[in-house]
């Protein structure tokens, strides 16, 4: 474009472009949703040609996934840090990775609708997919961990418990946690989850009755 800035468009040549359009598809996904607009429309908003992206993106798909993918970093950043090693203790850790999932979801609508909202079609991205495991996989941690002090035999299978928290966070943070309209609860999704996750693991055998 004639009117852009020499220095913004050396920056853009340098491969500043691909992060550019990264941070405009936040914007449109939290506005229209991950699937709610177009690879010119990100090209737009991110001030370069419609032509652009295609230096880097095959189409609106490939885009979605890069803002999935590093949503997934960021992701598992947070739920590592509020693992934090299994401290303070075993349970303290474990709800606290379920308070980050909540939290990330609030903090980042952008990324979390590309990472949850997006489709299937993404799983098909080998890094996206080695991202979300690693997220996962502190979450495996935090219920093994957890489950440690039951005998071998009564121990519940890590993955399993993850995945069941993990999805219902999720049912929380969509019902909840982002305002969906017409949700109203007389708790707040911390106490929803709290509870809830107390209840499944109560049932169990990883806390006392």
């Amino acid at each position: 474009m004639a009117d852009r800035d020499p220095e913004q468009r050396r920056s853009y040549h340098h491969g500043n472009l691909r992060q550019a359009l990264v941070e405009a598809a936040i914007a449109l996904i939290e506005e229209k949703g991950p699937l709610g607009f177009t690879l010119a429309e990100a090209a737009r908003a991110a001030g370069v040609s419609p032509a652009a992206p295609y230096r880097h993106f095959r189409n609106r798909e490939d885009l979605v996934a890069e803002v999935a993918r590093q949503g997934f970093v960021i992701f598992g950043e947070q739920l590592e840090r509020a693992f934090d090693g299994g401290r303070p203790s075993p349970l303290s850790a474990f709800s606290a990775t379920g308070g980050a999932y909540l939290g990330f979801a609030r903090s980042h609508p952008g990324f979390y609708m590309a990472m949850f909202e997006a489709g299937a079609g993404l799983t098909g991205t080998s890094e996206l997919a080695h991202a979300a495991q690693r997220a996962l996989d502190v979450m495996i941690r935090a219920a093994e961990l957890l489950s440690a002090q039951l005998p071998p035999e009564r121990r519940p299978p890590p993955t399993m418990v993850a995945n069941h928290i993990w999805a219902f966070s999720h049912g929380v943070v969509e019902l909840f946690a982002r305002g969906a309209p017409g949700a109203r609860a007389p708790y707040t999704p911390e106490e929803m989850l709290e509870s809830g996750t107390g209840i499944y693991l109560r049932g169990l055998g990883v806390l006392p009755l």
